[in-house]
């Protein structure tokens, strides 16, 4: 079981990113895709959540009407498009996959928004 992000890197405010998250080694159009990021001294927060269909579930505040989530299922990759970025959105960002009693974690891509 895998799940590797990419798309991450230094960039700066006002500018967009897409991440990617490529799974395998299990049935990826099973599982909920969650976007987590974890800012450094912080704790890791939930961004995003969309479900197996392609329903985003949820948002948190900060990222709302900038962050958008979607899936392919047929690509086994989900996908964090991030819009008009902040030094505030610096973090490590992760994937995780979840169902049931199943979860599965990303080795995480850094992004760093800086002028």
């Amino acid at each position: 079981v895998m799940l590797v992000e990419s798309g991450g890197g230094l960039v700066q405010p006002g500018e967009s990113l897409k991440l990617s998250c490529v799974a395998s080694g299990f049935t990826f159009s099973n599982y909920h895709m969650s976007w987590y990021r974890q800012a450094p001294g912080k704790e890791r927060e939930l961004v995003s959540v969309i479900n197996t269909i392609g329903v985003r579930l949820n948002y948190v505040d900060s990222v709302k009407g900038r962050f958008i989530a979607s899936r392919d299922n047929a690509k086994n990759t989900a996908y964090l498009q991030m819009n008009n970025l902040k030094p505030e959105d610096t973090a490590v960002y992760y994937c995780q996959a979840i169902s049931g009693a199943n979860t599965y974690w990303g080795q995480g891509t850094q992004v760093i928004v800086s002028s």
